[in-house]
């Protein structure tokens, strides 16, 4: 690439731009998922619509591969791109509330924690996830799934409108009114048909929850796990209670008789006051034996919502993948138990997120997210802070999806996917809608230039 090109491009962009070589160039590059490490050639830091226009039509007009990164959350890496350009939406970060239309605009550099801060000042929210540094773009794109699902569905059942700059470098507005097929597309579908820059969401009355983790000894998770099982489709959908698998880790705030040893976990959230969510609780919580610890309590909602934010800091090894799941044999269970008795280390973890409730009451076909019948998100995640244990966590994560994928759903949350799985497993998660994303990815990007994501290719 001719130098007057770049010099070109970084004269044109009010955010700036980052060249190998430029002293913030090693630490802007760093991903997430330490396990990774790419060299983009250009990471445009774009601070309006402008610079997105700018960085979309440098990279296309000078065939460069082009990553869009927004919060940066993502396990295969898919924020960057070798060799291309970076399209760093991560300092477009404003959140506009309105509190009589109960609606945010969000810009895409948002994280999950800066919707939740400034929506909470009304008293309101939106469904998203359990990080707080989760990017709310990529989160979104993809589904969304949360403590409120049960009750206010996924973040895309959510979303109301979508300002997107396409491939050729044009802006538009993607609505139920407006592009309603892009809009369509783009609840589920991923960062495959152009960069959204703001997103409008419509906001849900939450403010005070009662939440917390509920912990006992690994030995009683098979009856807990039957118990859950039994227990979630006749909850109310105010309460949101995922399980995990994992080890107590060895540091405060957890009690030091319990560090290193396997635990089930329950980690609940009711959107209501404590005695109800006591009642709503009782039928399940009284078949189970005395917990380790029961640390529910009453907080404000972004309190539960960053309550894991400092177990997993930037920078660790990841290896991840999921599955959806419409029900849980006692031989799964036992399935899962065999496994996750085989973690390699304190912070690898099975975690299976409801999916039920408000996000059945959505037609399989009204948006791109297909699984509309499942009745659990699972992700299994190997995770540590060492290099050196990459590929421990790496093969445990595969070994325990293959011994349990045989009872699940063929398909998967695609932010739990990595980048290794290829075209059928992508097929299988979109299943009846996979034909007509590809006929949109055709319409609005049939050069394929947004291919860094779980990539959908243009119909032929």
């Amino acid at each position: 690439m001719r130098d007057e090109a770049r010099i070109n491009l970084r004269a044109s962009l009010r955010g700036g731009l980052i060249e190998r070589g430029d002293a913030d160039y090693d630490e802007a590059r760093k991903l997430y998922n330490g396990m990774i490490d790419k060299r983009p050639l250009l990471m445009a830091r774009c601070v309006d619509v402008a610079d997105v226009i700018t960085a979309v039509n440098f990279a296309r007009d000078n065939r460069l591969p082009l990553a869009i990164r927004g919060g940066g959350h993502n396990g295969p890496g898919l924020a960057s791109v070798d060799d291309g350009l970076v399209v760093d939406l991560s300092l477009m970060r404003g959140v506009r509330v309105d509190p009589d239309a109960r609606t945010a605009r969000v810009g895409a550099g948002c994280t999950q924690g800066d919707v939740d801060h400034a929506t909470h000042a009304f008293g309101l929210a939106v469904p998203a996830g359990i990080i707080s540094t989760t990017g709310i773009a990529g989160l979104t794109l993809s589904g969304g799934h949360g403590y409120l699902s049960r009750k206010y569905g996924l973040t895309i059942d959510n979303l109301i409108e979508a300002d997107v700059v396409l491939a050729d470098g044009s802006f538009v507005t993607a609505s139920k009114e407006k592009n309603a097929d892009l809009f369509w597309a783009l609840r589920g579908g991923g960062g495959n048909f152009g960069i959204v820059t703001s997103f409008v969401f419509r906001l849900h009355p939450v403010s005070t929850v009662f939440a917390g983790p509920i912990a006992w000894d690994q030995k009683h998770a098979r009856t807990i796990m039957q118990r859950y099982r039994d227990f979630l489709p006749k909850a109310p959908e105010e309460l949101g209670i995922f399980l995990g698998l994992k080890t107590i880790l060895s540091s405060a705030p957890f009690p030091d008789e319990h560090w290193g040893k396997r635990f089930c976990l329950l980690m609940c959230c009711y959107d209501g006051p404590e005695e109800d969510g006591r009642k709503a609780m009782a039928p399940l919580l009284d078949t189970l034996p005395p917990p380790w610890f029961n640390w529910m309590g009453t907080m404000p909602y972004p309190a539960v919502q960053s309550m894991f934010d400092g177990l997993y800091p930037k920078g660790m090894q990841w290896y991840w993948r999921g599955d959806f799941v419409k029900t849980l044999p006692d031989s799964a269970i036992d399935a899962h138990l065999e496994q996750a008795a085989k973690t390699p280390s304190e912070l690898s973890l099975m975690h299976l997120y409801p999916i039920d409730g408000a996000v059945h009451r959505v037609g399989s076909g009204e948006t791109a997210w297909n699984c509309r019948d499942a009745t659990w998100s699972m992700v299994i995640a190997g995770i540590d802070p060492n290099p050196q244990k990459a590929g421990a966590v790496t093969r445990w994560t595969k070994a325990y999806w293959e011994a349990v994928h045989p009872f699940d759903l063929g398909g998967a949350y695609p932010n739990f996917m990595m980048d290794d799985e290829g075209d059928a497993r992508l097929k299988a998660t979109y299943g009846n809608n996979y034909a007509r994303l590809a006929a949109m990815k055709k319409k609005y990007d049939p050069a394929n230039l947004f291919r860094v994501n779980q990539n959908i290719r243009p119909a032929a």
